[in-house]
């Protein structure tokens, strides 16, 4: 190996020492999109537009539903239940029936005790990708946002900042969809 001269050594290792930051960020390195920590995005197939929190703290994904009815269909569990949600653009309230195999059940313990809940799997529209997910089923009126992406998805989708909101609009063409 060659031996560097001094003069050669004092200007490479300035070099190195500038270059030492970037290379070493995460985050200057990670070309995903960012979003906000409140998005709009789609609950597809119905193209029903509403409020998304992007949940750094949650690990799955939650949904709206109501009337969650368990049945057997080719001998596994399977749920049909209602999404009614105002869509932020018509502000009409959209209702429609949906049934879902069950991929797995949850249980999910909070100030209120604890509560088992189906997941099943999902497609969402968020900027310009469609995502197929888990998500939990879960009454979830009281809350402000009617669909919670939780860290599984977010892995996928990209980073959050959490001093913006609604930092893209939904606009998923076919093709562009990732399952997670």
């Amino acid at each position: 190996m060659p031996r560097l001269s001094n003069a050669c050594k004092r200007s490479i290792i300035p070099l190195l020492l500038a270059a030492l930051p970037i290379a070493a960020s995460p985050v200057l390195a990670d070309s995903r999109p960012t979003f906000g920590w409140v998005e709009e995005g789609l609950i597809l197939p119905e193209n029903t537009r509403v409020k998304f929190k992007l949940d750094t703290g949650a690990l799955t994904s939650s949904m709206h539903a109501e009337n969650i009815d368990s049945f057997k269909k080719d001998g596994d569990d399977w749920v049909r239940f209602t999404v009614e949600l105002e869509d932020m653009d018509s502000e009409k309230q959209v209702k429609t029936r949906l049934e879902r195999k069950v991929v797995r059940k949850i249980k999910v313990r909070g100030a209120g005790g604890a509560d088992s809940r189906p997941v099943v799997m999902m497609k969402v529209c968020l900027g310009d990708r469609v995502y197929e997910d888990q998500f939990s089923l879960n009454d979830r009126d009281k809350m402000n946002y009617p669909v919670l992406i939780g860290r599984r998805m977010l892995e996928d989708v990209g980073l959050v900042d959490s001093s913006r909101t609604f930092t893209t609009e939904p606009n998923c063409k076919t093709g562009n969809s990732k399952k997670s």
